[in-house]
């Protein structure tokens, strides 16, 4: 195996089986929910803002491992960003789960999320690892209903 490969396996086992910030903000400024039908990944997500930026974030639900262990990381990602600066690793992100690259012309550091670079090549799972950041985005807009990868 190479390199990223046991560096993917290490940490989306370790997020996976224990999830950052696994649970609920009591009196969040906003939650929304996803779905992954075609998974089954089910995910709420809460934010609780200071002015524009994130100064909390969450998650509940059921997932895979890569659903799992992307919404972990993402939470660990964007706290303390603002909302802005969340909506720019977003676009980072889905370009490397979609595409295996992150140096797109808008693209940012992404530190552990770089790890998810390899689930280009398996396209079903690219909504398993971008459902907790659409999730977030619809949250951050304060958009009512659920979030679906359909």
């Amino acid at each position: 195996m190479s390199d990223l490969s046991d560096l993917y396996q290490e940490v989306v086992v370790d997020h996976s089986k224990r999830p950052r910030n696994f649970r609920k903000i009591e009196g969040a400024a906003r939650a929304a929910e996803g779905y992954n039908p075609l998974c089954g990944d089910r995910v709420a997500v809460y934010v609780k803002l200071d002015g524009d930026r994130v100064a909390d974030v969450s998650f509940q639900g059921s997932g895979c491992a890569i659903s799992t262990a992307s919404a972990s990381i993402m939470t660990e990602t964007v706290k303390g960003k603002t909302i802005k600066e969340a909506g720019v690793l977003f676009d980072s992100f889905h370009d490397l789960v979609t595409t295996g690259n992150a140096a797109s012309s808008r693209a940012t550091p992404l530190g552990k999320l770089e790890v998810f670079s390899n689930v280009s090549n398996y396209p079903a799972r690219v909504k398993c690892a971008t459902l907790v950041w659409h999730t977030l985005q619809s949250a951050l807009r304060g958009e009512q209903g659920a979030v679906s990868t359909e």
